[in-house]
């Protein structure tokens, strides 16, 4: 069955990942393969609720862009280095592509043997030597065998095509000796003799028992075959090793990882339309042609608290979203196709899902409620927030009875530990809740922490306003704001960078706005900072 992957946005925070995983468990309830990931590193306040809840943090997902193993690539094209020539022909013919990855015993790629490349070789004037297999030599020949007593035949050829006396007379034969010869008696008496390394008896020959029993003395190894004399000599050549050919070893090669975007821009500077596809340790898994873009099969995805572009995973125009659960405004995406679009005016996207649930009979597991639970109180800062609904309040005390926590307690002590900043970095504090928006084609990037504690901000501020212009400048954002949301005191501090005073000013209707100016029941960046931000921007 497709998996399909679930996630929230890339600065996740506890209602995003809690959500992702409750979501993931019920879809596998439904009979879905749904896999929970993240899109970026979790916070302090998550970690602690999935330790809290004995739950493993979701695997990291780096983008969802197509990559070759999404394509229908020819799989399993290659050959083996030790196979014939002419195997390695037929089977180019079998696909009707030019090409062959070549491989060793381990399927490690050796290079490429191309239909040109045997061309050439067959009308080389350097055709005397043949390396090769008893077994290359049955196949090749449409041969039987006589006697074998070498797997490995390295000989140069000769076929008998004087006279009987002036063949004994003037060709020395010995065991480097591989002779193509037909219902010559003398001749093949001389040869097994001399003990000749091989013996290819055209025309079905036929061979004394004296003669056999020779052979089988001086360990002769000897075929039989019903092409002439002729079509032998021009096709044992084929019975070589592959690898006896000369390969090309520097040919380009993808991973089977590899973007389709990062693909495309190599295939324009090599000019090839054929490459072998590399898994771990250099295995050969096949063959992609660019023509295999255009069966590429999108990953599948479940949009977790979010619905725009900018937030979600790299690469998610080129994935199919089938589902959006968010709590948040209509943003930037969209889809080829009708999709499932679940988004409520609720505190926490864990209050929609949770719904889900009921709706669909699926019992909530005692550690699954409690982080359901856990991305109510985050979301609405312990139902503090203005975005907080009598939904929030009824799922989480319906929730906090299966987890078995006291809501109150439980919360302040969550809440506490997303609000340390040990050990944080001014950079890890301002992007640890970061979010970018688009608002009249200008770039927004405001990021939120909750403290208990606004000294600790305080005493870095300096670094914090440096810390905030230097984002703004260096990834050409409009404005970046920081609000510090004391929990205690149900408002926010707010810091703002270079040129945003005036914006700020008028979101808020304040005189002369100060950097850490406190706003009195300013608490949700969706319901109270952003709409303040639009009205600005839009009268500009």
């Amino acid at each position: 069955m497709e998996k399909i992957y679930v996630f929230g946005h890339k600065k996740p925070d506890t209602d995003s990942i809690t959500g992702t995983i409750a979501l993931a468990h019920l879809k596998k309830k439904l009979g879905i393969n749904a896999e929970a990931r993240t899109l970026g590193e979790i916070n302090n306040e998550t970690k602690y609720v999935l330790k809290y809840f004995k739950v493993k943090e979701p695997k990291y997902l780096n983008d969802v862009k197509l990559q070759i193993k999404n394509t229908n690539f020819t799989k399993d094209y290659y050959m083996n280095e030790n196979k014939s020539l002419y195997d390695g022909f037929n089977y180019m013919n079998e696909y009707n592509i030019g090409i062959l990855p070549i491989v060793d015993d381990k399927q490690k790629f050796k290079g490429l043997v191309a239909l040109k490349d045997i061309a050439k070789y067959q009308i080389s004037d350097n055709l005397n030597n043949l390396c090769t297999s008893y077994t290359n030599l049955l196949s090749t020949l449409n041969a039987k065998e006589v006697l074998r007593f070498d797997d490995e035949i390295d000989v140069n050829i000769i076929a008998a095509a004087f006279k009987s006396t002036r063949f004994i007379d003037n060709v020395e034969i010995n065991d480097k000796t591989g002779l193509i010869v037909g219902d010559r008696d003398r001749i093949i008496e001389y040869a097994v003799n001399n003990k000749a390394k091989m013996i290819i008896l055209t025309g079905s020959s036929n061979i004394s028992d004296e003669q056999i029993e020779i052979a089988r003395k001086n360990k002769v190894n000897i075929i039989k075959t019903k092409l002439d004399t002729f079509t032998t000599s021009r096709k044992i050549w084929l019975a070589n090793y592959l690898y006896s050919q000369k390969m090309n070893i520097d040919i380009a090669c993808f991973n089977v990882e590899e973007t389709i975007d990062d693909v495309l821009d190599k295939s324009r500077k090599y000019k090839f339309n054929n490459y072998p596809i590399l898994g771990k340790g250099n295995k050969c898994l096949g063959l992609f042609r660019i023509s295999d873009i255009n069966d590429a099969v999108r990953k599948r995805c479940i949009l977790v608290d979010h619905n725009e572009r900018s937030q979600s995973a790299d690469g998610i125009d080129e994935a199919e979203i089938i589902e959006i659960i968010d709590h948040h405004k209509l943003g930037t995406l969209g889809t080829s196709m009708p999709i499932n679009v679940r988004n409520m005016p609720v505190g926490s996207s864990n209050t929609i899902i949770c719904l889900m649930y009921k709706e669909n009979n699926v019992g909530i597991p005692s550690n699954i409620a409690g982080l359901m639970l856990s991305g109510i109180i985050s979301d609405t800062l312990l139902f503090k927030s203005p975005t907080t609904t009598d939904l929030d309040i009824e799922v989480a005390n319906y929730l906090a009875d299966i987890a078995g926590v006291d809501i109150e307690k439980y919360g302040m002590a969550m809440l506490k530990v997303g609000a340390s900043l040990k050990g944080k970095s001014i950079e890890d504090i301002i992007y640890n809740d970061f979010k970018n928006f688009i608002i009249e084609d200008k770039k927004i990037g405001i990021g939120q922490i909750t403290t208990f504690d606004i000294k600790e901000i305080e005493k870095e501020k300096d670094k914090l306003l440096e810390n905030i212009n230097r984002i703004c400048k260096n990834n050409d954002y409009y404005v970046v704001a920081f609000f510090v949301t004391d929990v205690l005191k149900s408002g926010s501090y707010i810091y703002y960078s270079d040129g945003a005073k005036e914006i700020f000013e008028m979101g808020f209707d304040i005189d002369n706005l100060k950097q850490g100016h406190y706003l009195e029941n300013v608490i949700s960046r969706k319901k109270q900072i952003i709409p303040r931000i639009m009205d600005v921007l839009e009268k500009k």
